[in-house]
C-alpha cells in the first residue's frame, strides 16, 4: 500500500500553519483521498469559467475574486465523485462545490454544497444558462450506516433539511470525570484555511468540513452525470488549494500478496464473523478453530460443524454478531467451551463430543466496547471478560455454583470513562498487578483490591478523534516494554475507523509519576509513515512474538467493509490487508525503537480481532482471521533456532 500523493500536494501541507488541538493532532487536516488528479501550477487547463468571478492560479492556487456568482467548471464529467481541498473563504462570500451540473433547456442544474461563514449546506440548483441562480433546495437529510438513502416514507413526520445549519459537532456524553480527549471543534473559520471534503456515490452525498460536521444528504437521483464545479458568490475573494479529485466509480485491489515466510489458508469463503477463537473441541490432540456459529477441525481444517444455526452475512447490508470469541473450559468437565462477545456474551457449552449443537447461554448484557480482553484480572487463576459497559469499565466472571447463570459484573471506573473502541490489559506500573486501559487512559489495579471499590483513573489519551468527528480509540491495545527500557509501553491503534497507529513511550520522573510521549508509527496519506505504509480500519489487533527474538510484535490490519458498504469512513475501498509490525529497538529512533512492517495477506484483512496463536505447536505463531471474506490461516514459517514464540494479547 503505496502513498500516491504527489509530491506537490504534500509540500503544499507543509507550507500551511494549521492549528493543534490538545492532543497534538491536526485539527480538521487530514488527506484521506488517493486522487486521480491533483490540481498543480499557473494554468486553469482542464477547467472553464461561468458566470461572475475573475479566476486566477499561481503555483497551485487557485484564487477567485467574486463579482456576483463565478464557476470554475471541469471539463471531465463524473457520476460518482470524491473531491478534496482547502480553501480560505471571505466572511461575506458565499463558498460552493457543485456536482452532476448537467445542461438543462434554459441552462444549468446540479447538486450544491455551500459554506458562508460558519454556516453550511446542501441543497439542488437550477441555473440560467449564464449562470444566475433560479432556484435552490434544501435537500434532504439522510442518516445511518446506509449506500443508497431510503425511500421517502409520505406518512413520517417531517425532519431537518440539508442546510443551512450551524458548524461544529454536537456535544460530548455527560460525565463528572475530566477526560483528555477532547472532540474537536470542525466549524468553518472564514479567513483561514479550512478542509472540505464530498464523497457523491449514486444517491447520497456526504460532505464533510474540517473532518468533520458531516452533511450527509440525498440527491433523490442516483443516475446524473456532469462536471464538478467550484463556485463564489459576493464580492469578496476566495482562494483554493489541494484542489485533487478521483473518479468513485473506479475501485481496485491490487493483485494477490502474501508474505514469503507465511503459507495462507482460506477455510471458509463465507462471512460469519470477525473474530476467532482456538481449541481443541474434540479432544483428539490437534487444535481446531471457532469462528462464530462454526467449528473447523485440524489438522487440514477441511471439515466443519455448526455450534448453533450458521446463517452467512452480506458484507454490504448487514454486521455479523461475533465480534470477540474466547476458549476457555467453564464447567470444568475437561472440554473447551467458547465465549463470544460483544455486545451480548453468550456461552457455548461443550456437549462432550457429541453430534449436535451446543447448548448456548446469554451470561453477560450490556457490553458496549467493540473489542473485548479475556485475562484474569483479579488474579484468581481463571480469566474473566474485560470491557467498557454503561459508561464503565467493567470486568465479569462466571457465577462459581453454575457459569451458565448471568456473570458476576463489576465495574472499576467511574462513569463517562468508557470508550467505544479501545480497550487494553497490562501492568502499566510495574508493581506486578494487571492493570487495564482504553482510549481515555488507564486505570490502576489497587494494591489491595476488595472486589468493590474503584480503581484509580489516569488520563491518558492513547486514542484520538479521526476522520469524520465523532469516533475516537482503536482495538486491543498493547502493553509490553517496547525500547528496552524496562517500563512498559502502550502500542495501539488510535482510531478503528480512521487512520493512526502510535507507541506511547512510558516515562518516570524523579518523583516516580508516570507520563507517556506519543510516536506516531502511521498516520494519514501526508504523512511519512512506517515502511510507507498507509491503511484506514485498524479495528481488530493482537500482540504476539512473530519472529522468536524476544520481543512482543504488533498485529494489525484493515477491517474491509468496516461500516459496510459506505463511504461512512474514509479510504474504505483500499486493499483488506494484515501487517505485522515488528519492534526494532534502536537508540537512534524517536524513543529509542522503530516498528517494521511486513506485509502478511492484502486480500483477507482483519476483523474486530485477531487470534495469535501457535495453533500447529512448532514453536512459532500462526494467526488467524475472521472477516467478510472468510476465514483465514497464516502459517507461520518457523526459523532454524528460534526462540519459540508466545503470544500476548
Amino acid at each position: 500500500m503505496k502513498r500516491t500523493i504527489s509530491t506537490l500536494l504534500l509540500t503544499a501541507l507543509a507550507a500551511f500553519s494549521y492549528g493543534q488541538d490538545v492532543n497534538g493532532d491536526f485539527n480538521g487536516r487530514s488527506v484521506s483521498l488517493k486522487p486521480d488528479y491533483v490540481f498543480k501550477g499557473s494554468a486553469l487547463t482542464g477547467w472553464h469559467t461561468l458566470g461572475n468571478a475573475n479566476w486566477q492560479a499561481s503555483n497551485g492556487i487557485i484564487t477567485a475574486k467574486a463579482n456576483g456568482t463565478g464557476y470554475l467548471i471541469s471539463d471531465k464529467s463524473f457520476q460518482d465523485v470524491a473531491i478534496r481541498t482547502l480553501y480560505k473563504p471571505d466572511a461575506n462570500t458565499e463558498v460552493g462545490f457543485l456536482f452532476r451540473l448537467e445542461k438543462t433547456a434554459d441552462g444549468w442544474q446540479g447538486f450544491l454544497v455551500s459554506s458562508k461563514g460558519s454556516e453550511t449546506g446542501s441543497y439542488k440548483v437550477k441555473l440560467d444558462a449564464q449562470g444566475k441562480e433560479l432556484s435552490r433546495e434544501k435537500l434532504r437529510n439522510v442518516n445511518g450506516i446506509i449506500r443508497q438513502a431510503p425511500v421517502v416514507d409520505p406518512n413520517a413526520p417531517a425532519r431537518g433539511a440539508g442546510g443551512p445549519r450551524p458548524g461544529g459537532p454536537g456535544g460530548a456524553a455527560a460525565s463528572t470525570v475530566q477526560l483528555p480527549l477532547t472532540r474537536p471543534n470542525t466549524a468553518v473559520k472564514p479567513g483561514e484555511w479550512n478542509q472540505f471534503e464530498d464523497i457523491l456515490d449514486l444517491d447520497v452525498m456526504r460532505a464533510f468540513f474540517n473532518d468533520g460536521g458531516e452533511n450527509m444528504t440525498a440527491t433523490e437521483v442516483a443516475n446524473g452525470f456532469g462536471p464538478i464545479a467550484l463556485m463564489v458568490n459576493g464580492t469578496g475573494e476566495v482562494q483554493f488549494s489541494e484542489l485533487a479529485y478521483n473518479d468513485a466509480a473506479i475501485k481496485k485491489l491490487d493483485n494477490e500478496l502474501t508474505s514469503s515466510r507465511f503459507k495462507v489458508q482460506h477455510i471458509q469463503d463465507m462471512y460469519y464473523s470477525w473474530a476467532a477463537g482456538a481449541g481443541d473441541f474434540n479432544r483428539d490432540g490437534i487444535m481446531d478453530i471457532v469462528a462464530g456459529p462454526i467449528i473447523y477441525y485440524g489438522p487440514d481444517f477441511k471439515k466443519s460443524r455448526e455450534i448453533e444455526f450458521a446463517s452467512s452475512v452480506s458484507p454490504s447490508k448487514n454486521f455479523t454478531a461475533y465480534n470477540c470469541q474466547y476458549t476457555y473450559d467453564f464447567n470444568g468437565d475437561g472440554w473447551p467451551d467458547v465465549l463470544t462477545g460483544p455486545s451480548t456474551s453468550s456461552l457455548f457449552i461443550n456437549p462432550k463430543g457429541e453430534s449436535r449443537r451446543w447448548d448456548k447461554y446469554t451470561v453477560v448484557q450490556g457490553v458496549q466496547s467493540e473489542s473485548t480482553i479475556f485475562r484474569d484480572i483479579d488474579g484468581d487463576g481463571k480469566p474473566e471478560l474485560i470491557y467498557g459497559g454503561g459508561g464503565q469499565m467493567k470486568f465479569a466472571k462466571p457465577d462459581p455454583a453454575d457459569p451458565t447463570k448471568p456473570w458476576i459484573q463489576t465495574a472499576i471506573s467511574e462513569r463517562g470513562t468508557s470508550s467505544q473502541h479501545g480497550v487494553g490489559v497490562g501492568d502499566i506500573n510495574g508493581d506486578g498487578l494487571l492493570d487495564v486501559l482504553n482510549a481515555n487512559g488507564w486505570f490502576e489495579h489497587p494494591k489491595n483490591y476488595d472486589g468493590k471499590m474503584m480503581w484509580e483513573y489516569h488520563p491518558q489519551a492513547f486514542g484520538r478523534y479521526g476522520k469524520r468527528g465523532s469516533l475516537f480509540g482503536g482495538s486491543s491495545m498493547g502493553v509490553y516494554d517496547v525500547n528496552g527500557d524496562k517500563l512498559n509501553d502502550v502500542v495501539a491503534s488510535l482510531n478503528a475507523h480512521g487512520f493512526g497507529l502510535a507507541w506511547f513511550e512510558q516515562k518516570r520522573d524523579a518523583a516516580g509519576k508516570i507520563s507517556f510521549v506519543r510516536h506516531m508509527i502511521a498516520d494519514d496519506y501526508s504523512t511519512k509513515n512506517a515502511g510507507d505504509v498507509t491503511f484506514t480500519e485498524a479495528h481488530g489487533a493482537a500482540f504476539a512474538d512473530m519472529d522468536g527474538d524476544g520481543i512482543t510484535d504488533f498485529i494489525t490490519g484493515k477491517r474491509y467493509y468496516s461500516h459496510l458498504d459506505t463511504y461512512l469512513d474514509p479510504d474504505p475501498y483500499s486493499a483488506p490487508v494484515v501487517y505485522i509490525y515488528k519492534t526494532v529497538r534502536d537508540p537512534k529512533a524517536p524513543g529509542g525503537a522503530k516498528f517494521v512492517p511486513e506485509l502478511v495477506h492484502n486480500r483477507s484483512g482483519v476483523g474486530s480481532d485477531v487470534l495469535a496463536t501457535d495453533l500447529n505447536k512448532d514453536g512459532t505463531i500462526d494467526l488467524v482471521t475472521a472477516t467478510n471474506r472468510g476465514v483465514f490461516i497464516y502459517w507461520n514459517t518457523p526459523k532454524a533456532g528460534a526462540k519459540a514464540a508466545t503470544a500476548k494479547k
